[in-house]
């Protein structure tokens, strides 16, 4: 069948053999209200990469936010004193850390100079995802208010613009418990399931598989990190042969609920 058909819910669609991941050379430095799907296009097609129907296009959330204006200038913002004391125990500019509370649920947890806490996405991780990297000197960028919905408006114009029907991952490094290093995530997502679902299938031995859901976007997204890299100025890639069936799937399914999760 034909990848972009509609699947039945529980069915998975069998893994490509091999996979490109194509970096996207030549976007310029985006600012606030840039057209960024008009910016991705004249990229793509400028390096001999126009898109094509069951593409998976992974934008990095820097770019997303830029364009969206999501960027604060931390001589407009006044500390509570709780952020001040936040600060100094942490060793952190208290305009910075204000900018964090302002982006945060709750807090999770402080350590060493470390502040993991729960956004207003739901997302558990450093610092609310506000960042001082790749943004003017006394600036810093927060996430996306709602990622999905910016994935689901660049998909939207990008078939407008080509005809071409691809999938949108917006993407960012997070930190994960256990493991050292950081890892390209999605946090929104636009045309494909977020999660493959196996439960219920049997493996080749004839075992029933019961807990096997895949985090398929976070592994696209990882896997495309290794072509954007973080110094490169290359914040897209295309992802191509991944088969996938066109539904509404959203990042926000990766967030595990409150009773299944054992460490909040």
């Amino acid at each position: 069948m034909s990848r972009l058909n509609r699947r039945p819910v529980g069915s998975t669609c069998p893994p490509p053999l091999r996979l490109e991941i194509l970096a996207v050379p030549g976007l310029p430095e985006i600012a606030a209200g840039d057209a960024l799907a008009d910016l991705l296009c004249r990229a793509a097609a400028g390096s001999g990469l126009a898109f094509l129907d069951g593409d998976v296009l992974v934008v990095a959330q820097k770019v997303v936010s830029k364009a969206e204006g999501r960027l604060v200038e931390l001589s407009s913002v006044e500390p509570s004193s709780f952020a001040a004391s936040l600060a100094q125990a942490a060793g952190k500019d208290p305009r910075q850390v204000e900018v964090v509370l302002r982006e945060s649920r709750r807090i999770v947890r402080m350590d060493a100079g470390v502040m993991v806490v729960e956004t207003h996405h739901g997302f558990v991780c450093a610092n609310a995802g506000v960042d001082s990297s790749n943004v003017p000197a006394g600036w810093v960028s927060l996430l996306p208010v709602d990622p999905d919905a910016s994935a689901r408006g660049l998909q939207r114009q990008i078939l407008e613009k080509t005809g071409k029907r691809v999938a949108v991952l917006i993407t960012d490094t997070f930190g994960r418990p256990w493991r050292e290093g950081l890892t390209n995530v999605a946090i929104g997502a636009a045309g494909l399931r977020p999660l493959v679902d196996y439960r219920g299938q049997k493996d080749d031995q004839g075992h029933l598989l019961g807990a096997t859901v895949i985090a398929a976007a976070d592994e696209l997204a990882a896997a495309a990190e290794l072509v954007m890299g973080k110094t490169a100025r290359r914040p897209a890639a295309i992802i191509r042969h991944y088969v996938w069936a066109e539904e509404s799937g959203q990042a926000a399914d990766l967030i595990r609920p409150r009773e299944k999760d054992l460490f909040r």
